[in-house]
């Protein structure tokens, strides 16, 4: 009985809140984790039996198993919404996670690329002259001037590039769209790009390809941002998410505004943007001591 439900709550995922493939495979395997805590032995068993005890036990099993707690929350994010699903349908009476809280997650400050690093690898000669290097290059540009996710640059097709206005058309979670403005050196540098595209007699709608003119995959552009950053930084995370962190942090330490910052990211609270504001912070901390008279007393 337990798989039938789970099957409509993924079923609902894909059709009505359309979720990503990445993200229901994610709701599966935590909920099938849990189910397989909880082992019913009766046939008879329905889903209104479990209860938040069973939930707690299972909390406690993970964190006795050293699973983190960022992990331990994204599991009970997913039985949430499972349960929420079950009472909306009228399922179940009572939803056991009413009573869970999970574990706190200590807060981690973003890792990102200092300005300076950032430009010599812009600029600097670490990128192949071929057709290849011409996409990595462009690659680590658009990440680090536009802050999109990895799966958002990996689908910008060529017809989401608007080169007039100096603007690019971003779908992002939930397919919630967002238009982010580009630099004059970005614009000029895609004109480019899809010059040689055209020359290349490569067809494909999609904005980035490779030699052959097929999309880049996902894991060819963490690889490849992977391999520049090693050229760069000393950085441990070396991640497509380091740019857009590099991105939002450099950004506000130039004074832009957080709301803004929090726009173009596509976060839906201001509270995932604020942890970018720590630098800033620190920027200012350090501004204060060199100019104020008595900023080192």
């Amino acid at each position: 009985m337990f798989e039938q439900h789970l099957s409509q709550f993924l079923d609902c995922l894909t059709y009505e809140k359309k979720y990503s493939r990445h993200t229901i495979t994610s709701y599966k395997k935590d909920l099938e984790q849990f189910l397989e805590f909880i082992n019913p032995c009766s046939e008879a068993f329905t889903i209104d039996e479990v209860n938040y005890q069973q939930i707690r036990k299972w909390i406690t099993q993970l964190m006795d198993a050293k699973i983190s707690a960022k992990s331990i929350n994204r599991k009970l994010s997913s039985l949430k919404s499972f349960f929420k699903f079950l009472q909306r349908d009228e399922v179940i009476t009572i939803n056991p996670m009413s009573k869970i809280t999970g574990p706190k997650i200590p807060k981690r400050l973003p890792v990102f690329v200092e300005e300076a690093q950032m430009n010599e690898l812009l600029d600097g000669s670490e990128f192949e002259d071929s057709f290849k290097g011409m996409t990595d290059q462009l690659l680590i540009n658009l990440f680090y001037q536009t802050g999109v996710r990895r799966s958002e640059l990996a689908n910008i097709r060529e017809s989401d590039v608007d080169l007039f206005t100096g603007n690019i058309k971003v779908l992002g979670k939930r397919n919630k769209e967002r238009i982010i403005p580009i630099s004059l050196e970005l614009v000029r540098n895609l004109k480019h790009y899809l010059q040689v595209k055209k020359e290349l007699k490569i067809s494909n709608p999609m904005l980035l390809v490779n030699k052959k003119g097929n999309g880049l995959s996902e894991s060819y552009i963490y690889n490849s941002v992977k391999h520049y950053l090693s050229q760069t930084t000393t950085l441990k995370k070396k991640s497509p998410h380091v740019l857009r962190h590099t991105f939002a942090t450099h950004l506000l330490n130039n004074g832009a505004d957080i709301n803004a910052v929090k726009d173009l990211l596509g976060h839906a609270s201001l509270a995932a943007t604020q942890i970018y504001t720590h630098n800033t912070i620190d920027k200012l901390k350090k501004s204060y001591k060199q100019a104020h008279p008595r900023g080192d007393s």
